[in-house]
């Protein structure tokens, strides 16, 4: 499995538009649309996991594609890990 980071979303995508575009590739096995903790609004960008030879083929048909007059980022999502796994070290 491959995770996707999708983002520059427009404020219109929901779960079921970005399903749409990516099942033209592959099965979906997951979908994450961000929403911002405070506000509950979208972020803009989110997480679709796939197959690794269909995450391929979706990332070069829709990385750039213009959806809603934005160009769509699609890439393998980077792991952020978190600095002392997780734990702050206080002084």
């Amino acid at each position: 499995m491959t995770k996707l980071y999708v983002g520059n979303l427009p404020s219109s995508a929901n779960e079921d538009t970005v399903r749409a575009m990516f099942t033209e590739y592959g099965t979906v096995q997951s979908l994450a649309l961000i929403n911002d903790r405070e506000t509950g609004t979208p972020r803009g960008f989110g997480f679709v996991e796939m197959s690794t030879s269909d995450a391929a083929r979706a990332v070069q048909s829709l990385n750039g594609k213009d959806v809603d007059g934005r160009a769509l980022k699609v890439n393998e999502a980077q792991d952020r890990g978190r600095a002392n796994g997780g734990f702050s070290r206080r002084r």
